[in-house]
């Protein structure tokens, strides 16, 4: 197909929505609403549990990731980051092997705390045993982890490891989806968003198949979150 039989193609698709809408391609009024809806983010109906301290907010993140079948850590400041991933691994049986990106808060870390953790650089492959990410914010309404790509944290990170490992700062944990995408528009700037925003809620699972619960069908088996700024568990 040509560029030019294309974008046929596409106006006449195009035109046969509109006329089964009953609007015209240059109506003001609709490209007005549409321009409103761009930028004036409205919020939608935020569920009351999204509404609480900082506290609260903490506590109900952790809780709805476990009850996702999420492991979840309490730490109390960043030092602590490499031995809680050294112990998680060797509790559930894994590898001492790590993935990241060019994250420069792994990079600061003291790994000697942890000297047995092998750690390798770069965007994971399927033969990665476990990925390690930086969250870039957590929405608590239901125990969601919002990831950000780019060099710093690879969405392969994300995806192709039997087993991730997230870390999120305490104060990166706000109460709805739209809190979240506030934060991304504060961060990146309006219509400049990372070329992709993920949100994670829990290992990957299915029921598909005769409605037997299946972990790991579409990406990670085990998700573990390290939360920074708040008492060990």
């Amino acid at each position: 197909m040509t560029a030019r039989s294309s974008v046929a193609a596409r106006e006449a698709t195009l035109g046969a929505i509109r006329a089964s809408l009953g609007v015209a391609a240059e109506d003001a009024r609709r490209r007005v609403g549409v321009l409103k809806r761009l930028y004036d983010h409205d919020a939608n109906l935020i569920p009351a549990r999204a509404h609480a301290d900082r506290d609260d907010l903490v506590a109900r993140f952790a809780s709805m990731l476990r009850e996702q079948s999420a492991d979840v850590f309490g730490v109390p400041d960043i030092s602590a980051v490499p031995r809680t991933i050294a112990g998680f691994l060797r509790n559930a049986n894994l590898p001492a092997r790590v993935q990241h990106g060019a994250e420069p808060l792994f990079a600061e870390l003291d790994w000697t705390a942890a000297p047995g953790i092998e750690r390798t650089i770069g965007r994971a492959t399927p033969e990665t045993p476990t990925g390690l990410s930086r969250g870039f914010a957590g929405a608590a309404e239901s125990g969601t982890l919002v990831m950000v790509s780019g060099p710093e944290n690879p969405t392969t990170l994300n995806f192709l490891p039997e087993t991730h490992i997230v870390v999120i700062d305490e104060a990166q944990i706000v109460g709805s989806y739209e809190d979240a995408w506030a934060k991304l528009r504060v961060r990146f700037g309006e219509r400049e968003m990372p070329r992709t925003v993920n949100f994670i809620s829990g290992p990957s699972r299915t029921a598909d198949i005769e409605q037997t619960l299946t972990l790991g069908a579409h990406g990670p088996k085990r998700l573990c979150v390290i939360i920074t700024g708040v008492d060990a568990d």
